[in-house]
């Protein structure tokens, strides 16, 4: 699949089918996350692959759409702090973008349906996936095959979105 395809055949699914995704196929994805560039290539941070199945009630605490237990994977993407001794600026949230970003991609690309999920109660994460104090829930994505056909993705032209040289 050409890069161009792939991008524009990537959308955010609502709706899964309950087939297990195969683990060559779970490792593909995990790999293009662990390729994607970091800021200094730190990768300070984990992805943290839940399985659904028989933990629907408590995984709805962390995001309560229903479909959000539907794939039978939901990742998550979590953060460590930055290091000040060693560091000005905090890139670990554009890093992780980044990482999911080439996740998500990869999994467009092997038939799989990803949503990218940030509006989610951080203490119900934080709590059910036993993280340690000092690492941040950032961003969750479900991950299985699409039971769902593609919403039409409304964008802005390029030229409400470019500027050449200056504002």
């Amino acid at each position: 699949m050409e890069f161009s395809e792939l991008i524009e055949k990537r959308y955010s699914v609502r709706g899964y089918k309950p087939d297990p995704v195969e683990d060559d196929k779970l490792q593909q994805v995990l790999e293009a996350a662990r390729l994607a560039p970091t800021a200094a290539n730190r990768q300070r941070l984990q992805l943290i692959v839940i399985r659904t199945e028989g933990r629907e009630d408590e995984l709805r605490r962390i995001y309560h759409e229903p479909w959000f237990t539907q794939p039978p994977l939901v990742i998550a993407a979590c953060r460590y702090p930055m290091d000040p001794a060693r560091e000005t600026k905090d890139y670990t949230d554009v890093d992780v973008g980044i990482v999911v970003d080439h996740l998500i991609l990869r999994a467009t690309e092997l038939g799989l349906g990803t949503c990218w999920i940030g509006a989610f109660d951080p203490a119900a994460a934080r709590e059910i996936l036993g993280l340690p104090d000092e690492v941040e829930p950032v961003v969750f994505t479900t991950l299985g095959y699409p039971d769902a056909d593609p919403r039409t993705k409304a964008r802005k032209p390029l030229s409400d979105l470019v500027r050449y040289e200056r504002w």
